[in-house]
């Protein structure tokens, strides 16, 4: 299908599929702004509530480049308006329970039991606003023996056993290079607040809805928590599969190709390519049985060969393959590309920046990022005058440290 066609019936007359959709977000670092980030992406007015002094994430690397902004905060932090408040003082308690009786969705990744000390959590805003979706993203969540602790993504990763898998089998415990628990979080966040949003729509009731890091990295884990719990033994494989060979990453000479060739006939089809038609009738076990075996014969065949021949010539046989490429090549892709993965953004400080895209295509409401990250506090005049403040008022806030 060509582009063009895919949106042929595309509207132009909403920001995406959640327009009308108001959400306040009270969040810092990755997994709380990743929610708000994805919300405002489908197209629903996202309103951050920051820390007059700034969040964590301002501080964040890399930088771009001449510019005293950040890459992780530009990326999370777009399609949002931005209102200075610290949550702290005694005044701010009043101005945030007055915008959460205007939104549909609430969101915080506190440590429990934070914010509902400041007098904003689920009971205080559920009282001015019964309907309301209140998401909480936490280490462990809002309940359980280890509530209470405080953690991140890399400790969620150990904790979990998932760093305990990762990695070549010749090392130890590897974290993810990513923020793969704050991610997963985040995702599970947008899905239990639109399943809760759904409810509501239905039912007009509000509820509390509880997303843990860990919890969301266990779901996410293959079974291997089943495993764990029936002790069935886990392998660290590295690059190799569990379900067959040959999977893995082969050196060429200008570079690496990743091979899967899970499929019965795809093994048919490459052993004939590699010239060793003998071994076609192998199963999948009896490759699994012979895995050192067979990794020699496929890298054995791709060594003296570019990655452009491997990936076209294991392309045609309908294998799938792909060149291991930096995330600077694959920014250069025409793949990446077509598909708006990168949109070129107007930042705060007025430079422009190619920013990831959302991910998810929509034929007849698309998405894209309508506006960077802003500054702390660029929306205070529009948020609090639309509150009843007036300027007078604001300076007075401002000065009190409210704002």
């Amino acid at each position: 299908m060509e582009k063009g066609a895919f949106y042929e019936n595309a509207r132009g007359d909403l920001t995406g599929p959640l327009s009308g959709i108001k959400v306040i977000e009270a969040t810092t670092t990755w997994a709380g702004p990743m929610v708000g980030c994805i919300l405002g992406d489908l197209g629903a007015e996202v309103l951050k509530v920051e820390h007059p002094k700034g969040e964590l994430s301002r501080s964040f690397r890399p930088q771009l480049p001449n510019s005293k902004l950040n890459v992780p905060h530009e990326t999370v932090n777009r399609n949002k308006q931005n209102l200075s408040l610290d949550l702290k003082h005694p005044k701010a308690r009043e101005i945030f329970l007055q915008l959460c009786t205007k939104a549909d969705i609430v969101v915080e990744n506190f440590k429990p039991g934070t914010l509902s000390k400041w007098g904003i959590g689920y009971q205080e805003v559920s009282s001015v606003k019964p309907d309301i979706i209140y998401l909480s993203i936490s280490m462990f969540g809002q309940y359980g023996p280890l509530s209470k602790r405080p953690g991140y993504d890399p400790l969620a990763q150990n904790f979990t056993g998932w760093s305990s898998l990762n990695g070549p089998p010749s090392i130890g415990s590897t974290k993810a290079p990513t923020w793969l628990a704050d991610d997963l979080s985040g995702l599970h966040g947008v899905i239990g607040a639109l399943a809760a949003l759904t409810h509501r729509n239905e039912t007009g009731e509000g509820q509390h809805v509880d997303v843990s890091l860990v919890d969301s990295l266990l779901f996410q884990s293959n079974g291997f928590l089943t495993s764990g719990s029936l002790d069935i033994p886990l392998q660290k494989l590295g690059n190799r599969s569990a379900i067959t060979d040959p999977v893995n990453v082969y050196k060429c000479m200008d570079g690496e190709v990743f091979v899967a060739a899970l499929l019965q006939n795809h093994w048919k089809a490459l052993s004939v390519l590699i010239d060793k038609k003998e071994l076609s009738d192998l199963s999948a076990d009896q490759r699994k049985s012979k895995r050192d075996y067979i990794d020699t014969v496929v890298a054995d065949w791709c060594l003296n060969k570019s990655t452009e021949r491997v990936v076209t010539e294991l392309s045609a046989a309908g294998i799938a393959v792909t060149k291991v490429n930096t995330f600077k090549e694959a920014a250069q892709h025409a793949q990446v590309n077509n598909r708006d993965m990168l949109q070129e953004v107007k930042l705060s400080d007025g430079q422009l920046a190619p920013l990831t895209g959302p991910p998810t295509k929509f034929s007849k409401t698309p998405t894209r990022i309508r506006s960077g990250a802003p500054k702390v506090g660029a929306h205070n005049d529009e948020v609090l005058g639309a509150l009843g403040f007036s300027g007078k008022d604001l300076i007075q806030l401002k000065k009190e440290g409210v704002i």
